[in-house]
């Protein structure tokens, strides 16, 4: 046989489309047949170790048919697919062959968004169950690579697999991983079927996951090292699928980023009242199957803004951020994974990460354009939580008087929302058999929905950030290497690097991302959010 740093070198000059000079043999060193010669034969390709061509890399044998790719801009191959078939208000179906998505008329195209608000109607299509691959060159159909699976955020109601910041190949090639970015229906379309259907977005992912494990091995992919991944709403949709048995075997690890775990999944009674004034706006009984084909998507995001916009008046459970989302129907979501009700026993390892100042968009981007008093803020608290919330946060001494009280109200704000509700959720999963590794980013890169928020930003874990910084280059660094280590062991840590302790039953380990050291539990201590101060999910569950 050829020395190993020689097929090294021929896999290298494969991987960059480098033709091998055509004296260069890949046989056993006794066989005096040329590979240029036996290698244009598909049937002695993968027997003599034949070196892949571009077209062989850009053209997929998968099992629903054959997928065409092209070389992404970042540097892998990039794939586009339509997962499921779907009818307005109807469960998806995983697609049975391999189709171009609505909006794609060949490999270059991308697809149409699902159709959401602040979006021109020719940019997105009810026709959208679509995903992008993007696959590193080094990888074969031998090679059974990890895979991150990326649901995007956006309150549920906006959002794509082409939202900025989502190409995935650059994280695909530092983590030698086929990175997933997948659509789901949102909003009305998705979630407030009018005969009562819940959960169909949620069902939409599901349906995604199983379309990857059919697929992923022709790409060099393993269907059993699947990473569940998600921003914001996605991450909720992320710990959702935590709580739906029936997906438990399609992924074997998840990664929570900025959850707003507060909010709790809806019950069926409330999801019941949320879809009663759905049902009012539209023209529509709920059983008139014709009437409800025939609405305008146009009509129907016009009755999903205003239940967006309103809802929480007479349903304030359902919340001003996500009052759209997964409801615990108790047979495909059957726990509520929060501290109303028994925790169940869990194995999968999870990543949880929130911000810090999470909370700024809301209080300095739009909410409180001026400087708050401290009556201002006694009253909004009063506002948002009730008196009694409000009267425990303010004598606690967690967030002490500043000049401009926004700075304690986007505190307040961070740990009720995200951090401390985030650490709950951690401590329960520690305690109940899962390991949880916590993490708080205090670096980050300018997201384009936070543009004119001066001191606003998000992680940037895929790489797109144009001319980062020195701080924000080697916090990419990291996170990429740590998402490496986890997608392949269900651990971050990697030598070199600070050690990220798993989350315990009461102390969780966050660490700070961009920085050094833990992150201060402050308010985040067991004793005062989620039993002092209640979230929203027990708050509720309580009146």
């Amino acid at each position: 046989m050829f020395p190993s740093i020689l097929l090294a070198s021929l896999a290298l000059l494969a991987t960059y489309g480098l033709a091998a000079p055509a004296t260069t043999e890949v046989l056993p060193s006794s066989h005096k047949t040329p590979s240029s010669i036996l290698c244009h034969f598909p049937v002695f390709r993968t027997r003599y170790r034949c070196p892949r061509s571009a077209k062989d890399n850009l053209n997929r044998k998968t099992a629903l048919g054959n997928a065409q790719g092209v070389v992404d801009t970042g540097g892998a191959y990039r794939f586009v697919v339509k997962y499921a078939d779907s009818q307005r208000w109807k469960p998806s179906k995983v697609a049975s062959t391999w189709k171009l998505p609505s909006g794609a008329s060949d490999a270059t195209g991308l697809p149409l968004a699902c159709p959401q608000p602040f979006m021109d109607s020719s940019e997105f299509s009810e026709d959208c169950l679509s995903m992008i691959l993007y696959v590193p060159p080094t990888l074969t159909p031998t090679s059974s690579a990890p895979t991150l699976t990326w649901i995007h955020g956006g309150s549920f109601i906006t959002g794509s697999a082409t939202a900025a910041g989502l190409d995935g190949s650059k994280l695909a090639i530092a983590t030698n991983s086929i990175v997933a970015v997948i659509q789901y229906r949102l909003g009305a379309l998705g979630f407030m079927a009018p005969d009562g259907t819940t959960n169909l977005a949620v069902k939409d992912v599901v349906n995604a996951l199983q379309f990857l494990q059919k697929v992923l091995p022709a790409f060099g992919g393993s269907p059993g090292k699947i990473t569940i991944a998600g921003q914001s709403s996605g991450a909720t949709m992320v710990r959702t699928l935590l709580a739906v048995p029936s997906a438990s075997s399609l992924f074997r690890s998840a990664i929570i980023q900025s959850d707003p775990m507060n909010f709790g999944f809806l019950t069926s009674s409330v999801q019941q009242s949320l879809q009663g004034l759905f049902n009012g706006l539209i023209s529509c009984a709920a059983q008139n199957a014709s009437c409800l084909s025939s609405l305008a998507v146009d009509s129907i995001l016009g009755s999903q803004t205003t239940l967006f916009n309103t809802a929480f008046q007479s349903i304030p459970v359902v919340g001003q951020a996500e009052p759209m989302r997964p409801v615990l129907d108790g047979s495909f979501i059957t726990t509520s994974l929060d501290s109303t009700t028994p925790f169940p026993s869990v194995s999968k390892p999870i990543l949880i990460s929130t911000v810090a100042e999470e909370a700024g968009p809301t209080i300095y981007g739009g909410g409180f354009p001026g400087a708050l008093t401290q009556s201002d803020l006694a009253n909004a608290l009063a506002f948002s939580l009730g008196q009694d919330r409000a009267n425990a946060i303010v004598s606690s001494g967690f967030y002490p008087a500043a000049p401009d009280a926004r700075t304690q109200l986007q505190s307040i704000g961070t740990d009720y929302m995200w951090r401390c509700s985030s650490w709950t959720f951690a401590r329960n999963w520690a305690n109940h058999g899962g390991k949880a590794f916590v993490g708080e980013y205090v670096v980050g890169a300018t997201y384009p929905a936070n543009d004119g928020i001066s001191y606003c930003s998000q992680p940037g874990i895929f790489g797109t950030v144009p001319s980062p910084t020195v701080p924000q280059r080697s916090l990419e660094a990291e996170m990429q290497a740590r998402y490496r280590a986890f997608l392949n062991t269900g651990n971050p840590n990697v030598p070199n690097l600070p050690t990220w302790n798993a989350a315990g039953s009461s102390g969780v380990s966050a660490i700070l991302l961009g920085g050094s050291g833990s992150v201060p539990v402050g308010a985040c201590t067991p004793s005062f959010w989620g039993q002092t101060v209640p979230y929203d999910y027990q708050f509720y569950a309580s009146t």
